[in-house]
């Protein structure tokens, strides 16, 4: 059942490889799954902030066309890969909100009329809300991919947190791509396993403080198979907004196989 409360809510999960969940990729059953009974545990929302791996900019910097256009940001894919629609709208208003609110934390920022709505947004609202009727900002990462900016990014905007916003966090818990490429769809992997265990202990045990959270999250790396799981951050860096704008322990919402590994998406409400 969906939350009564109508305050933000907050979600990281991964949007799978490329458009592979559209395609019906046997390997993305599970989260397709998921992405589509989501909304079923979430207050429909009337506005979505996504926050991307697939967008890093020198600044932080927000979409703010009326109508963004897609970003087929893949390679290699079927004709049909590059014919999916999402004609979600936009919102100037909400982009200068939110540029407003990251300036009052001199968070250096930047409107963007012209960047499209790249895989890590229209995949996921796709399965989502299909209906493409609830306005989408998207907000980019910091080059640098440095956690504590991230955090910071989220603490700026927790004036979102009374209005009844969802903040998509798209990125994912495991990205490694050469261990995808020899992973067994059934065999379990240890190492992954070390790191996405650290990962629901950080973001959802109730004996942590917010504040050993937060260290936590800064040094990601100390964490077990850290690097194993992300050779690079950046499909973990959304989950850092997320965080710092939260003020509870997360919950576990999917813990399964996305390409034959381990995944967990988790929801701050």
């Amino acid at each position: 059942m969906p939350t009564s409360t109508n305050k933000a809510q907050m979600v990281f999960f991964s949007h799978g490889g490329g458009p592979l969940p559209i395609l019906g990729e046997p390997g993305h059953r599970a989260m397709v799954n998921f992405m589509k009974q989501l909304p079923t545990r979430l207050s429909k929302p009337d506005m979505v902030l996504a926050i991307s791996a697939h967008w890093e900019e020198a600044t932080a910097a927000i979409t703010s066309a009326e109508a963004p256009k897609l970003f087929y940001d893949y390679y290699g894919f079927p004709q049909e890969a590059y014919e999916i629609t999402y004609p979600v709208p936009g919102s100037p208003e909400f982009a200068t909100r939110i540029a407003e609110m990251l300036h009052t934390e001199n968070i250096p920022t930047r409107l963007d009329p012209d960047r499209g709505f790249d895989h890590g947004v229209f995949i996921p609202l796709k399965l989502m809300y299909p209906q493409a009727n609830i306005p989408t900002v998207q907000l980019s990462l910091i080059s640098g991919l440095k956690p504590a900016a991230h955090i910071a990014i989220g603490k700026a905007l927790r004036p979102l947190l009374s209005e009844n916003i969802l903040i998509i966090a798209s990125g994912s818990s495991f990205h490694n791509f050469n261990v995808f490429r020899g992973q067994s769809a059934v065999s379990p992997n240890p190492l992954n396993d070390a790191f996405q265990n650290w990962l629901i202990e950080t973001c959802v045990d109730p004996s942590l403080t917010q504040a050993q959270r937060e260290q936590r999250l800064v040094e990601w790396e100390k964490a077990p198979s850290a690097r194993f799981c992300h050779p690079r951050e950046e499909h973990l860096i959304p989950l850092h907004v997320c965080f710092g704008m939260s003020e509870t322990p997360a919950q576990v919402i999917f813990d399964d196989r996305i390409l034959g590994l381990r995944n967990v998406a988790f929801l701050w409400a």
